[in-house]
């Protein structure tokens, strides 16, 4: 399907989930592992009403090129999204976005060589940040 979609698992009790739901689109960034302790701050830390929960992890931001997302500085690749729909599974749901805008480094172009970034892979609430070091 043109453009594509991409999906998120998320938990409808989490604050990030409820902005989505309300704003209808988000943002998915890619970071380097350069990057991991901020990831750490997010996947542990829940977000209040009103917080920059992404300032509080340390990453700065700013507004996306063509959805008014906050977009990462540090990230290597990034989708802007718009919400499409909501599936329930269980106790998530998956945030089905319609990708309106997509950019990356150049050293993304070739995703899996993993050349001049060190993904940063998330394995579960409760399991735990890994890298491919």
């Amino acid at each position: 399907e043109s453009p594509s979609l991409v999906g998120v698992s998320s938990l409808p009790s989490h604050t990030t989930h409820k902005t989505v739901i309300v704003a209808r689109r988000f943002s998915l960034c890619w970071l380097d592992k350069k990057d991991i302790r901020a990831m750490a701050h997010l996947a542990s830390h829940a977000g209040k009403e009103g917080e920059d929960k992404l300032l509080s992890a340390g990453l700065k931001h700013h507004r996306g090129k063509r959805v008014d997302v906050p977009v990462i500085d540090a990230a290597v690749a990034v989708l802007e999204c718009s919400l499409t729909k909501t599936i329930r599974f269980g106790d998530h749901e998956l945030l089905v976005g319609r990708v309106k805008a997509s950019y990356a480094i150049e050293g993304f172009r070739d995703y899996w060589s993993f050349e001049e970034y060190r993904p940063i892979l998330y394995t579960g609430w409760r399991g735990d940040l890994a890298t491919l070091d």
